[in-house]
């Protein structure tokens, strides 16, 4: 894990110059805080949409799962006091916490959950955890505090996912309008602003409202690294979340904000349409592995930050393997196997790029080395909406994009998937892990899923990033490592 903490300095004069107000200048003493994101969510329901930047905002500030997942990806009780795990570990059992309400004052209780986690099953691959729920056969409430999960095979992660934002509790009376106005357990009701804005306010309901020393946030979408760096200069935000490792190498001078410097769970890639030709081949999908140069792409976009992958998989999984060298940078070798493919240059191919720093940086640089083989890139810009309803709908040839959710394996087993990737060997691979209870069995069956997906060069793996985070300092309780992205204010507090 990456535990680095260094400062980031605003030189004097400049922040003078552009009127920092003097409350910046000293470090706020308040109970608000300003966070900055670069994507704005359309919707606010984590259990029903793709974009993890949903559960950035509402994940453990408005909405709560059953567990929680700590900074070192440790799983704790949450809305659930504990848990116990039979002998065959096909059934957990957790007891629930008696003093829950949800913030229109409805309790929580067993069957609130069994139908929270009803629905989110209902709604199939709508739900990023649509294996995992799958995978719960039966869902029993033996009394009002008491939830039984029994599982059709053992699932030693199942405490994990139930941490994560799509398996957050939602009550009947209050579900369907999710998406707009979260109704929630947490400790701050959400209001949306004429401007898109997001502001937080504590809930005095909440079963431990003195803990929460953060009384009001807003969380700010701005997606233009200038943009994002002119609003630090201003004394507008507080965090700014990801930010461009460009930007962040200005500052050198002063000590009015430090950078967080830390791992996550993201595997940055070129996805791959397998569904349009020739990419469906294997040899011109390794061809495109060989003919990007991973390590000058971290050092070109990244400035450095950020490790080489070779699979769906990072330094932080467990039984991870680096694969980098199954498909390493050789552009004569990404010749030949677009020749032995058959493929006549130029190919002429689309690269789909989100308003994401990182794709917007990258693209120029993925279409130079792709240019150097005989491929001809075509860069797209388009908005996250527009990506979620062209790419994420198969609507693509290439995109370069970072996928955040943490042990997502699961969707190459999934052909209806953005990907399109039809491999039966890998779904045996999986259900064979999933059916194993012996450690060192899935140990190994880990390591060959990983080497699976490498070897298929399923899609163009590059990078594992560090998560830049810049913090005014003075404010505490802000993570340097994301085992998923979520941000919880109540933990935050200055001093």
């Amino acid at each position: 894990m990456i535990a680095r903490r260094t400062f980031l300095s605003l030189p004097l004069v400049a922040a003078a110059t552009v009127g920092v107000p003097l409350r910046t200048m000293a470090g706020p003493r308040d109970r608000s805080v300003v966070l900055c994101l670069s994507l704005r969510p359309e919707s606010l329901d984590p259990t029903s949409v793709a974009a993890a930047v949903v559960g950035e905002v509402v994940h453990g500030n408005v909405l709560e799962g059953l567990t929680r997942i700590e900074e070192n990806g440790k799983v704790v009780p949450l809305l659930a006091l504990g848990w116990e795990v039979s002998g065959d570990q096909l059934r957990y059992r957790f007891g629930l916490r008696p003093d829950v309400r949800f913030h229109d004052g409805a309790p929580l209780d067993a069957a609130v959950v069994a139908y929270s986690l009803e629905r989110a099953k209902s709604l199939g691959h709508a739900n990023k955890l649509a294996a995992t729920l799958a995978n719960i056969q039966t869902i029993r409430t033996p009394d009002a505090r008491t939830v039984e999960l029994v599982l059709r095979h053992a699932d030693p992660f199942l405490p994990f996912r139930l941490g994560e934002s799509p398996a957050v509790i939602l009550h009947p009376d209050s579900a369907g309008g999710a998406s707009q106005a979260p109704v929630g357990t947490g400790p701050y009701r959400l209001s949306r602003r004429p401007d898109g804005d997001i502001d937080l306010r504590r809930w005095d309901g909440f079963r431990d409202p003195e803990a929460v020393r953060v009384h009001t946030a807003t969380f700010r979408f701005i997606p233009d690294p200038e943009q994002q760096i002119q609003a630090i200069l201003d004394g507008r935000i507080d965090l700014l979340f990801r930010a461009a490792t460009t930007s962040v190498d200005r500052f050198d001078a002063s000590s009015n904000y430090e950078v967080l410097a830390g791992s996550s769970s993201g595997k940055g890639m070129v996805a791959i349409n397998h569904r349009r030709a020739p990419l469906g081949d294997a040899r011109v999908r390794r061809a495109l592995t060989h003919a990007i140069d991973r390590e000058a792409f971290i050092r070109e976009v990244l400035h450095g930050r950020g490790r080489g992958i070779g699979s769906h998989f990072v330094p932080t999984d467990p039984d991870y393997v680096n694969l980098t060298a199954v498909h390493p940078y050789d552009p004569g070798r990404a010749r030949a196997l677009l020749s032995e493919a058959g493929v006549r240059t130029p190919l002429q191919l689309d690269l789909t790029l989100p308003p994401t720093p990182y794709a917007l940086a990258g693209g120029p640089v993925i279409a130079r080395d792709l240019q150097a083989v005989g491929i001809q890139v075509r860069l797209v810009e388009v908005s996250w909406a527009e990506w979620l309803s062209g790419v994420f709908r198969g609507q693509f040839d290439l995109s370069l994009i970072l996928h955040v959710e943490p042990l997502d394996y699961d969707i190459y087993t999934r052909p209806d998937y953005y990907f399109g990737y039809d491999s039966p060997a890998f779904r045996a691979l999986v259900e064979q892990h999933a059916a194993s209870t012996n450690p060192r069995v899935q140990s190994r069956l880990f390591r060959r899923i990983q080497r699976h997906l490498a070897d298929d060069a399923v899609n163009v793996w590059l990078f594992s990033p560090e998560i830049i985070s810049v913090v005014r300092k003075g404010l505490n309780g802000v993570p340097m490592d994301y085992p998923i992205f979520a941000h919880d204010v109540g933990a935050m507090y200055w001093g």
